[in-house]
């Protein structure tokens, strides 16, 4: 006959009977139960994902925890002038890029491949006179040609895919930019504007993300100057102009009859005398004005000492007909347009005649151009 044993504890409470062997797998099981719930414990205090932005060395200073808030300042499409402090520009052909690094911190668990893009989340109002541009991690940024136009539909590549080690932050630097085109006539603008930025952090091994956006509205936004630069230049078989705080040309020694031309002249005969003539270049440039043409007028500010004898002239072509160049201010155009030079011929004037008033020796003049874009 079998009998089930009676357990006792130490206090003397009775457990019921129980077969033998029984006690050891409940034990068993137990450990178990604790073992499981030790490991789901340390899962749950890994760090989540995450992505920060910070200012960079040499950049623009960011603000608050999310969104991050910053601003480049003032800009203008020909990068005129000082930009704000943090922003580099870069003057093109067709407008000015302002640009600026910037720290992204990213983190995620485990030693993944991770990856950043940025798409635009509201763009500027007038996208037409402020474009965003980006450069990617991997890259210098410190050229035009490392940027790329943002969108917002396409994300572009911030971080290309790189490896993470566990917990441990991934630190990398890109750049921001904003290209001011060229942008005269109906859809010119000048003033403040603000935009924002979406830019999202990928565990490519989880497909899991975070993000954080930027906002370029701090304390103000961005704000659009328009500008104009007018400047001189050589022309193709043309005298050098040589430019210093004033532009300068040197017709070398001349005569009345035209003969032996220094480099660069041609020589035309009219009454009176002879006409040695230089091509030479208008430069004008201008961004965000309504019109898209400049007026380019010259002035005699300071004449010869012997005017009878030398005048400055101004023609469309090297053989003339010239215009004589006076304190009136002489309209050469009324429709410069912007980056588009123009090749006008610079004629001075040498008398033939003798008798009282003739003059030998050296001379000189200036000419005063003003560009006005309405």
């Amino acid at each position: 006959m079998m009998r089930a044993k009676q357990n006792v504890n130490t206090r003397g409470t009775t457990y019921p009977p129980q077969p033998e062997g029984r006690n050891l797998c409940l034990r068993a099981s137990a450990l178990i139960i604790l073992v499981l719930i030790i490991v789901s414990a340390k899962t749950s205090w890994a760090a989540p994902q995450s992505l920060v932005i910070s200012q960079a060395t040499g950049g623009i200073p960011f603000t608050g925890t999310g969104p991050y808030l910053s601003q480049f300042g003032t800009m203008n499409a020909l990068g005129l002038g000082t930009p704000a402090t943090g922003v580099s520009v870069i003057p093109l052909t067709t407008g000015a890029l302002y640009f600026t690094p910037y720290t992204l911190t990213g983190t995620a668990n485990g030693n993944h491949i991770l990856t950043i893009t940025a798409v635009i989340k509201t763009n500027f109002t007038h996208s037409a006179a402020l474009q965003l541009e980006s450069c990617p991690s991997n890259s210098a940024c410190n050229t035009s040609g490392a940027f790329s136009a943002m969108s917002t539909t396409t994300a572009v590549t911030v971080m290309p895919g790189t490896a993470n080690t566990n917990q441990v932050p991934l630190v990398v630097t890109a750049g921001l930019g904003i290209f001011v085109p060229d942008n005269d006539g109906a859809s010119a603008f000048t003033g403040t504007d603000t935009a924002s930025i979406t830019l999202t952090l990928l565990d490519e091994n989880n497909n899991k993300i975070a993000t954080a956006e930027i906002d370029l509205n701090s304390p103000t936004g961005e704000t659009v100057q328009n500008a104009v630069q007018f400047t001189l230049g050589t022309a193709t078989g043309g005298l050098t102009i040589s430019p210093a705080s004033d532009y300068a040309a040197n017709y070398g020694s001349v005569n009345g009859l035209g003969i032996g031309p220094a480099t660069g002249l041609t020589t035309t005969s009219v009454a009176g005398g002879t006409v040695y003539v230089t091509p030479y270049l208008l430069n004008p440039a201008f961004g965000d004005f309504s019109s898209t043409t400049a007026t380019i007028k010259v002035t005699l500010s300071t004449n010869f000492a012997h005017p009878t004898v030398l005048q400055l002239d101004d023609s469309s072509s090297s053989g003339g007909p010239f215009t004589q160049i006076t304190t009136t201010a002489l309209t050469i155009t009324s429709s410069a347009a912007d980056r588009a030079s123009i090749t006008r011929f610079l004629g001075l004037f040498v008398s033939n005649t003798n008798g009282a008033g003739v003059f030998t020796g050296s001379d000189s003049a200036t000419l005063t151009f003003t560009m006005t874009v309405p």
